[in-house]
């Protein structure tokens, strides 16, 4: 009898299942995860937005002795979504809600952001802090808060 051997290579359907089937656990595993780390950087978009409003509140405050409120700031009284001009050189980011509100004498501020697919409104006062809420339309109750303080705010934002 003859010797025959087989040359044929490559993976059995067995193979090629298994390895599909553990891509497929991964990708069950990452895909929340990505999410989530999409969300915090919405986040993280408002604060910083916040930061850069409070920054240039304190600036206004320190040349004139009283803080910008919507009108002066923003150029309408109901708070703006970005992309957009904020404070003379400042930028507002994509989808991010801003909303600054002063007492009658320019003394006190309050400051809101929210990005519209973030899960927070940010909240800073003339006191240098900055809180957060959860909420699921963000940038449009930043848009909307008229508070001059941090009423109901409890996280403290990094």
């Amino acid at each position: 009898m003859m010797n025959v051997t087989k040359t044929e290579k490559g993976f059995t359907l067995i193979e090629l299942m298994i390895v599909v089937a553990i891509i497929g656990i991964l990708a069950a595993i990452a895909i929340p995860q990505f999410s989530s780390y999409r969300v915090k950087a919405f986040n993280s978009a408002a604060t910083s937005d916040l930061r850069n409003v409070m920054t240039s509140e304190e600036s206004t405050y320190a040349d004139k002795q009283a803080y910008h409120n919507d009108q002066d700031a923003l150029g309408a009284g109901t708070g703006l979504t970005g992309p957009a001009s904020i404070l003379g050189s400042g930028r507002v980011s994509k989808n991010v809600g801003i909303r600054i509100n002063t007492d009658a004498n320019g003394t006190v501020y309050a400051a809101f952001s929210g990005h519209s697919k973030g899960d927070r409104v940010i909240g800073g006062d003339s006191s240098g802090a900055i809180q957060y809420k959860a909420d699921s339309t963000p940038a449009t109750t930043a848009k909307a808060k008229t508070a001059t303080d941090l009423s109901g705010f409890g996280g403290t934002a990094l």
